[in-house]
């Protein structure tokens, strides 16, 4: 088992590329292990297959450096926050023990990365209830709960409790968002339309990540809101 630092939830493989990757890529680098769970295969997408989806979210894992992605394979849309897809997350939580959980914005223009912030949440508290027990392999697990959960910031503009500076990792970000091939714009493409294949949609990602540096006094940023209050015990702490 590997443990990790920090443990991305997303609803959907390219979610945390878009919404988390530059905070990913600089965690790394720092040392840090972080893996991503997606929720589903995104069997609803527009363009695409599951199976390229699945080969698209494990090149954007080599580019981040990942310690460990894995698809839960939940029914795209159809998903809920329920007990039995608490009690499949429940066991990767378990499984991975991050002190960090980062999962999808907790309202957004498409409900799935909604249910996943609620099932996320959910899940990080119930995961450390003793008297829910799981297996993994046939091994009894025991219980754990990450010490804080954070919601990246999708489409839809909310405002961030805090903002990471990525600027060090943009480029990063960009490649990790380009390995899925299959969902952006590309003027050759046969594939229908859909609304993130647009070409004005990655230079919106742009721009809300400069909106977000540009708060913060840098070139680029990802935002991010809070469960709880977040505290210092130094004030130099705040940037």
């Amino acid at each position: 088992m590997i443990k990790l630092d920090i443990l991305v939830i997303a609803a959907h493989p390219d979610d945390a590329e878009l919404g988390c990757s530059g905070t990913i890529a600089a965690q790394v680098a720092q040392g840090k292990k972080v893996g991503i769970v997606d929720l589903t295969q995104g069997q609803m997408g527009t363009r695409g297959t599951p199976e390229l989806r699945i080969q698209e979210a494990n090149e954007a894992a080599k580019i981040l450096g990942l310690s460990a992605r894995e698809n839960l394979g939940f029914e795209d849309v159809f998903f809920k926050d329920d007990k039995a897809h608490q009690h499949e997350l429940i066991k990767v939580i378990r499984k991975y023990q991050p002190e960090i959980v980062l999962a999808n914005a907790i309202s957004d223009r498409h409900p799935d990365h909604g249910k996943g912030a609620s099932l996320a949440t959910h899940a990080c508290f119930m995961s450390g209830l003793r008297k829910i027990e799981t297996e993994l392999e046939g091994v009894t697990q025991d219980p754990w709960r990450p010490k804080y959960v954070y919601h990246y910031i999708q489409n839809n503009y909310i405002q961030p409790d805090f903002i990471f500076d990525i600027s060090a990792y943009w480029d990063t970000k960009v490649a990790s968002i380009m390995a899925f091939k299959s969902q952006f714009y590309d003027p050759n493409s046969q594939e229908p339309a859909s609304f993130i294949s647009s070409p004005e949609f990655l230079p919106f990602i742009e721009s809300r990540a400069r909106e977000f540096g540009h708060r913060i006094l840098t070139q680029y940023g990802e935002g991010f809101t809070v469960e709880r209050y977040i505290g210092v015990t130094d004030l130099f702490d705040l940037k």
